[in-house]
């Protein structure tokens, strides 16, 4: 960036800063989608005199609410953002501006479309409408007689990213926390726009990132990184973005900066990189869902479509999205992770305890993970115990090797780490853990030794201190049962790998209190965890669907379906990975252990298999090596054998197809949940998808489980009722 910093700017008040009434041709508020009343993003214009001497048209987008309320594009916004626009159009025509820019309210630009607004859309032109209303809108800026910029001073995703693409030149502040096309992740294409400009503007192999592999894996570009990759031109301090943006403007106006533009790339080399994306979006969706081909589709035509026709597609593609299942739960899910930030059920945050200082009892891989998560987000010291000297420093050797690892990449300060490392210590002396007031024990999974763990602890800490069980399945009340004080202890299930993961099951035994639960809460939401309060029954939430699921699978495969056939029969899920590779990624004898620990409780719809005994006892792989990074590994045809050599022919059956196998995966699901319901494991169906699409990598665009048991007829075959009323994650009938 090059540029004076002298004379600053200077807002010469010279025009109104209240919003637009009118609705504007080409951006009206389309049919139907209001299902509550839009809280309307104003477009807010005033005139600022750059510094050599020219009147800048600033429009801020404003919502009237603070920064924890990010504003958003509904119809009435985008409405009024084209009236404002078309009269600062009309002045740049008249010549009585050299620029106009937009930018948004303290840390925000704009987080996108109303999603609300969007998902109650009823039929298809009222979707398409709203394509229309916003290509109208943005193409103003794209097609006004003088230059526009875009001053990312704030989060911009979406429809927010895309209104500054439409602009001639983006500067960006360097704390902005998020700048994204999230839309293939909520089961929609970045319509607006997005499609077209972005391959045009950072080339077609850094728009394939853009639009869909970091919204697959939920990364939003930084400040930074937007600057670095191209969808930003300058970049500047926050503290003085605003002042910085409009010298810089100035200086481009002016000729003394010039921004540079890549070339399109060769049309063979466009095509080459669309269908090797086309080959991995195959290799893990499968065509579970439409949204990332569409979007591919789009960015394919970008290199030689005009841009009328190029919009066009996207209007299409937008509304046939938009009434689409997929869109429908996909915005069902990120609602219902939103709402997780305020745990159902959850006693009264002023009940918790402080916690000054952790214990971790064991020292192998989870603990260890445990002992960082705690060190590094609480800030407290961690005491790991385990039986003897050589685990003790196995636990502490992983905690500073992935500390170091950390800082290595630049992920952590060195004096951050330093510190963190400083605070975990290891001990054999259980009497190292009394000072502790939060105990966790992370040993092996077998209750007799969890208990007589807690019986231990219970003469050393004291008696104010909260004891927390990580057990993956097994029941905390039992646990408890013979403590003096059984209502100090809760579950805090977390899920491997610990710092990755980010659902925290809360098990309430039948005597926790409320200042153990409580306690559980805080401490959660301090690990940047989203915490669900789950009862005491075997397996939980996560654990007690993904095991029947295994289950399944494998019972059909004893039964006589081949390996293969059943490995493949849950690709329309859209599961971000088969059922075989889940159970090599949970671990072969920890997938055994729950599932005989849940027949052994729940009964035998959770199968015994001679099968999985036999690869666990004789360690035989269970998949083979993944063939590109991010790309899910395949079942290992060899296992076929496996089973063949242990199948019981009394067992035998006539083979299920995908078809049958995927019907009695989704009708045992489908029982399950309706036994978790009636059994008030959680309090309602949104809770079991908040756990699997947070524990369990349940895709959004499925909504969880149950809007997908719901679309597919198996909840209502099964239970003779849907789990959500119709339309609220899907298509209304």
């Amino acid at each position: 960036m090059t540029g004076t910093t002298s004379n600053q700017p200077t807002d010469t008040g010279s025009a109104s800063a209240s919003p637009g009434t009118g609705t504007g041709t080409g951006a009206q508020p389309a049919t139907g989608t209001a299902a509550r009343a839009e809280r309307v993003t104003h477009s807010l214009v005033r005139d600022v005199r750059l510094p050599s001497g020219g009147t800048l048209a600033l429009v801020t987008l404003d919502n009237g609410l603070d920064h924890t309320k990010p504003s958003t594009l509904g119809p009435l916004g985008v409405a009024e953002l084209h009236e404002t626009l078309s009269a600062v159009s009309d002045r740049a025509a008249r010549g009585e501006i050299v620029a106009a820019a937009v930018t948004g309210k303290p840390f925000v630009l704009a987080a996108g479309a109303d999603l609300s607004a969007v998902s109650s859309v009823s039929d298809r032109d009222a979707a398409h409408a709203l394509g229309v209303a916003g290509h109208a809108a943005y193409d103003l800026l794209d097609r006004m007689a003088v230059p526009t910029f875009a001053f990312i001073n704030g989060v911009a995703l979406g429809g927010g990213l895309e209104l500054a693409l439409a602009c001639t030149y983006r500067t960006v502040a360097s704390e902005v926390p998020a700048v994204a096309l999230p839309e293939t992740s909520l089961g929609l294409v970045p319509g607006w726009g997005g499609c077209y400009r972005v391959p045009r503007l950072v080339g077609i192999e850094k728009a394939i990132d853009v639009v869909l592999t970091r919204p697959a894996a939920n990364k939003p570009f930084t400040g930074p990184q937007a600057y670095e990759t191209g969808l930003a031109d300058a970049l500047f301090d926050a503290a003085d973005f605003l002042e910085q943006s409009l010298v810089w403007a100035d200086a481009v106006l002016r000729g003394e900066i010039t921004v540079e533009r890549p070339p399109l790339a060769p049309a063979a080399q466009w095509q080459a990189t669309v269908d090797a994306a086309r080959e991995r979006l195959d290799a893990v969706l499968h065509g579970s869902r439409p949204a990332p081909y569409r979007a591919l589709d789009l960015l394919a035509d970008a290199r030689d479509a005009a841009p009328v026709s190029a919009f066009a597609a996207e209007d299409d593609a937008l509304a046939d999205l938009i009434m689409s299942d997929e869109m429908r739960a996909s915005v069902y899910a990120f609602q219902t992770v939103n709402a997780g930030k305020k745990p159902v059920g959850a006693p009264s945050k002023d009940l918790a305890r402080p916690v000054t200082q952790v214990g971790i009892v064991g020292a192998g891989l989870m603990a260890a993970q445990l002992a960082l998560l705690f060190a590094q987000r609480l800030g407290v010291p961690v005491v790991m115990r385990d039986l003897d000297d050589a685990r003790v420093q196995h636990g502490l050797d992983h905690v500073r090797s992935t500390v170091e690892k950390l800082v290595s990449t630049g992920r952590m300060p060195a004096d951050k780490a330093a510190a963190i490392s400083a605070g975990v210590r290891g001990t054999t002396d259980l009497g190292d853990l009394a000072g502790c007031d939060l105990v966790v024990e992370a040993i092996t999974e077998v209750l007799d030794l969890k208990k007589r763990v807690f019986a231990e602890l219970e003469g050393v800490v004291s008696a104010e201190a909260i004891l927390v069980t990580n057990t993956s399945a097994l029941s905390v009340t039992k646990m408890a049962a013979d403590l003096h004080h059984p209502e100090r202890v809760v579950g805090l299930h977390f899920f491997n790998p610990v710092a990755q993961m980010p659902l925290v099951e809360v098990v309430r035994a039948e005597k926790s209190s409320d200042e153990a639960v409580a306690t559980a809460f805080a401490v959660a939401k301090t690990l940047r965890k989203t915490a669900v309060l789950v009862r005491d029954r075997p397996g939980f939430v996560v654990n007690r669907l993904l095991v029947l699921l295994l289950g399944e699978i494998v019972g059909a495969v004893e039964s006589g379906t081949p390996v293969e056939v059943a490995d493949r029969a849950l690709r329309p899920l859209g599961l971000p990975m088969g059922p075989f590779a889940l159970f090599d990624l949970v671990g072969p004898a920890v997938g055994l252990h729950v599932l005989t620990s849940l027949r052994k409780d729940l009964g035998d719809r959770f199968p015994a298999s001679p099968g999985l005994e036999k690869i666990v006892s004789e360690s035989i792989p269970v998949v083979l090596p993944s063939p590109a990074r991010g790309v899910p590994a395949s079942v290992d045809p060899a296992l076929q054998a496996v089973f063949d050599s242990v199948r019981d022919p009394a067992r035998a059956a006539d083979p299920l197809d995908e078809a049958g196998v995927l019907d009695a995966v989704l009708r045992s699901l489908a029982r399950e949940v309706g036994l978790m319901l009636d059994g008030g494991v959680v309090t309602e169906p949104s809770q079991i998808d908040l756990c699997m699409i947070l524990g369990a990598g349940w895709p959004f665009s499925a909504g969880g489980i149950t809007p997908y048991l719901d679309r597919s007829g198996a909840s209502e075959a099964v239970l003779g009722r849907r789990l959500l009323p119709d339309g609220v994650a899907n298509v209304p009938a």
